[in-house]
């Protein structure tokens, strides 16, 4: 497709989809006419990825920030958090039901589960990444680095070596979590929670390490920066650290002309190896979940009515798409799997 034309397409896809959403009824009252409106293509490869007889719905809302979507496979159910309630939310597919999981989650920001099925969460107000046992108990995996404390683990994803990866970003520790308002301490980076519990850094060369998801071989690894420039980097695995990191994508989604104000924060990859990207903060057919082919390529959106934060695959088949976004809770059934468990 050329750039005239592409651009042409685009630009019509952004004022159509604005306009749908504006219309839309998101109680599932008014349904859509499939195939859903707000699912844009913008490359052939895309059709292939997406399912002409499903619906973006709205699951839930009235959270005040959703994040960290994370599927539990045994349990069958979603996990999130809300940040500002301090509340980890519960989602239960065969009827739809809504509950908190946990009332004091110290404000967690990002959780996945581990190979046991154990959660994981990056928590800000503890400034910590711990896990949930089995049993219940609690057991705290960081929250310090060098002899410093950690800004305020942020998202993270588990290696089939046992290792847990993270980011550190710091925006937790900005906030005031009952009275836990602190400076930053160590450098914005990447780290790696070794299986005998040591630390190490991964790499510090982004300014808002955010979102962080592994390639379908483990050989790569994704990270989104919400600093500047925005971007999403891409790295070579190399045994517990990385190499050769690079710009994978840039921000630019569908407004080119408004790229420097949205970014992309949290990212998943599928069993061919496309990233699946959240991205926010501009609106207009840009904020929603923005897809990338292995070569960086975008190859279509789907487009929300809220600046999305997070996303995962769920459900029994990883083909049910799960996407947190501000305020509410959306999913959308797909024609492709998440490349991992959660």
């Amino acid at each position: 497709m050329n750039t005239s034309r592409r651009t042409f397409l685009t630009s019509f896809a952004v004022s159509a989809a604005t306009t749908t959403l504006l219309s839309r009824d998101w109680s599932g009252q008014t349904p859509e006419r499939y195939p859903d409106p707000d699912v844009i293509v913008l490359e052939p490869e895309f059709e292939k990825l997406i399912q002409g007889n499903s619906p973006i719905r709205r699951l839930h809302t009235g959270m005040l920030w959703a994040e960290g979507p994370a599927w539990n496979g045994s349990g069958n159910y979603l996990v999130w958090s809300d940040i500002p309630n301090n509340a980890q939310m519960r989602y239960l597919p065969e009827d739809g039901h809504v509950s908190v999981l946990r009332n004091n989650a110290n404000n967690s920001n990002g959780n996945t589960f581990d190979l046991q099925g154990r959660q994981i969460s990056f928590e800000h107000a503890t400034r910590r990444v711990v896990r949930y046992e089995l049993d219940g108990k609690i057991t705290v995996l960081a929250d310090k680095f060098e002899g410093k404390p950690l800004n305020a683990p942020n998202d993270g994803a588990v290696h089939p070596d046992g290792s847990i990866w993270f980011t550190d970003p710091g925006y937790g520790s900005m906030m005031d979590y009952e009275g836990n308002k602190g400076e930053l301490l160590l450098k914005e980076a990447v780290y790696r929670i070794d299986p005998s519990g040591e630390i190490s850094k991964i790499t510090e060369d982004l300014e808002k390490p955010n979102g962080l998801c592994f390639s379908p071989d483990y050989k790569r690894v994704y990270v989104a920066d919400t600093g500047s420039p925005k971007n999403i980097r891409v790295y070579e695995v190399d045994g517990k650290n990385v190499k050769n990191g690079k710009v994978f994508a840039t921000n630019k989604g569908m407004l080119t002309d408004k790229a420097a104000k949205g970014n992309s924060d949290g990212v998943r990859c599928d069993i061919e190896g496309n990233l699946w990207a959240s991205a926010g903060w501009i609106g207009d057919g840009y904020d929603g979940v923005h897809v990338f082919n292995p070569a960086g390529k975008m190859l279509g959106y789907i487009k929300l009515p809220e600046t999305a934060s997070n996303l995962c695959f769920g459900g029994p088949k990883r083909n049910r798409l799960f996407i947190t976004a501000s305020q509410s809770l959306y999913s959308l059934y797909v024609n492709t799997r998440g490349a991992h468990h959660c």
